[in-house]
């Protein structure tokens, strides 16, 4: 009673998994093959069976198939052991189990598939010490890639890079390697000239112009990025997004680096395009989140997780946007979630942002600085400095403060941003005062509509008592951004000189523009108070009643 092979590998082929590992189960048990005197059966079976597990996510026992495979083929000759089946694809599947010198291939291919079971099972080393024992003369192009990204999670940049360059010696259109050798510090020089040559008399690899005219732009955008030059990487994507308008991809590209250097408008602006034009996409959707809480947009935040829990609930962005929306209500549910995106993807940055946010809200300094540098290692990035200024301003370690704001307006030196984070490390000491003002009139200079720096600025005036200055300044901004923050700040000044008029009118102008400002709220509550001749620092007269009625209930009893 023979157990049709052919059938296995049909449904196999057509993804029917369920179905070939319960037939596998009869193959790998059926007597014949069951004997050790025929290891070559044996082996295919347990491939085959492997992969029907693998198909089924179920990773693990796949990978104990496999390893035995690898096992029978040592006891097989060199010369008749074929696998019939390869690796991943079903285009490659060798008939004749009597075939010459295709053992080293096959045994390569199912130590490929060994390698992707340990990456399921994120066990990145173990997948790399297998990647290793396959020569690279016989890796192909997703062997090459898969090999690069596990260098790059072990830190090997450099084997890394030499893996990444292969790729591209190969096709040229591998975008993600391209991305990885521009992180990693390759030229655009150097990228483009490992793509292909066209031989002569062959057909070019580029059959028309326009085609290295975009991915050499592509080339240059991501190598200005990984480069920090912002500004030149726009100027790429802008010149793409003209010849593809509605590209996904590059209007994600976009917006991040938008949210990198802290143009927040504009960046939500794009998310909002891009989730018009697919609904459905996740990428860099933590990263709109983060936004939509920086706005106080509740709705849209809470709309935004809805959509991505029912489209994927698995992904790392997801559980990022879930911590984003849970940050206010609850800290330690948010930080499980931030948490949580890590152990799906350590090098999530999002996530290690989230987490030192998380951390620092907490008043866990040194967790909080040791997540913002993790985020920092993946990539430079506004947020991760500000993070980690805050952390050393509030630890008191103003050396280090300086160092990383400094070290933010060197990779980012046309960034007001950046230049409002040294001024705000001054800003912290009365003797820096003065070095604080000029940074943030710096700050204003290259960005005007800079409400931060504005904001900053008036604060220092009035620590120094000069609140007419601070009133002027705000007013000024108020006549060209109506901004919710700069009434806030506006009213708590008024409030501090009992202005209380002019101070309830800007409260109230904040909460029309953002019902969720919680300094509004505070502020109109406590100024009411003010109003009514009372202290604002007085306990609540119910907290007071409820002690009362407790004391009541217990002499009662």
């Amino acid at each position: 009673m023979e157990v049709p092979k052919d059938q296995m590998a049909m449904l196999l082929d057509n993804d029917l998994f369920e179905s070939a590992q319960i037939l596998g189960c009869f193959l790998v048990s059926h007597a014949p093959t069951n004997n050790e005197s025929n290891p070559y059966l044996k082996a295919e079976n347990l491939v085959l069976q492997g992969d029907a597990l693998f198909g089924e996510k179920e990773y693990r026992r796949a990978l104990s198939l496999y390893k035995q495979a690898l096992q029978h083929c040592k006891i097989v000759p060199k010369q008749t052991f074929a696998t019939s089946r390869s690796s991943l694809s079903t285009s490659s599947r060798s008939s004749s189990p009597n075939s010459l010198n295709m053992s080293a291939i096959n045994e390569n291919e199912v130590k490929f598939k060994i390698t992707l079971c340990h990456c399921a099972l994120n066990e990145n080393r173990a997948a790399l010490a297998e990647m290793e024992g396959i020569p690279s003369k016989v890796r192909t192009l997703r062997m090459h890639l898969t090999m690069g990204k596990l260098y790059r999670i072990s830190r090997h940049n450099r084997a890394a890079v030499v893996c990444y360059k292969e790729c591209l010696r190969q096709c040229p259109y591998v975008l993600e390697a391209i991305a990885a050798l521009a992180e990693l510090g390759v030229t655009s020089k150097e990228i483009i000239s490992l793509f292909p040559q066209t031989p002569k008399g062959a057909k070019p690899f580029f059959d028309h112009p326009d085609t290295t005219r975009w991915l050499h732009r592509y080339v240059e955008a991501q190598c200005c990025i990984a480069s920090n030059d912002y500004r030149g990487g726009l100027e790429h994507l802008s010149e793409l997004l003209q010849r593809f308008p509605n590209n996904v991809h590059v209007l994600l590209e976009v917006a991040k680096v938008e949210s990198i250097i802290g143009r927040a408008d504009e960046a939500l602006m794009i998310f909002e395009k891009v989730r018009a034009i697919d609904p459905y996409i996740i990428t860099y959707m933590d990263e709109y989140a983060m936004l939509l809480k920086a706005k106080s947009d509740q709705a849209k935040l809470n709309k935004l997780v809805h959509d991505l829990l029912n489209i994927d609930p698995a992904r790392a962005e997801v559980f990022v946007a879930l911590s984003v929306m849970w940050e206010r209500k609850d800290e330690r549910r948010a930080l499980a979630y931030a948490e949580k995106s890590l152990r799906i993807d350590d090098r999530h940055i999002a996530g290690h942002i989230m987490k030192g946010n998380l951390y620092l809200s907490m008043n866990r300094l040194d967790a909080a600085v040791s997540a913002f540098r993790s985020a920092q290692e993946l990539r430079a990035d506004l947020r991760s400095y500000q993070g980690l200024v805050r952390s050393y301003l509030a630890l008191s370690k103003l050396k280090e403060a300086l160092y990383a704001a400094r070290e933010a307006m060197k990779i980012m030196p046309q960034s007001a941003k950046a230049l409002k984070l040294v001024g705000d490390v001054h800003a912290s000491n009365s003797s820096g005062r003065e070095k604080a003002r000029k940074f943030y009139e710096s700050a204003l200079r290259l960005e005007p509509g800079f409400v931060g720096a504005a904001l900053a600025l008036a604060d220092l005036h009035v620590v120094e008592g000069r609140n007419k200055d601070a009133v002027s300044l705000l007013e000024r901004y108020l006549k060209d951004w109506a901004d919710d923050s700069l009434h806030t700040k506006l009213a708590q000044v008024f409030a501090a000189t009992n202005t209380l008029l002019e101070a309830l009118s800007h409260y109230q102008a904040a909460l029309r523009i953002n019902p969720q400002n919680e300094a509004a709220k505070k502020g109109l509550e406590r100024l009411e108070k003010q109003m009514k001749g009372m202290d604002p620092d007085a306990p609540e007269e119910d907290e007071d009643n409820d002690v009362e009625d407790a004391e009541g209930d217990q002499e009662d009893a």
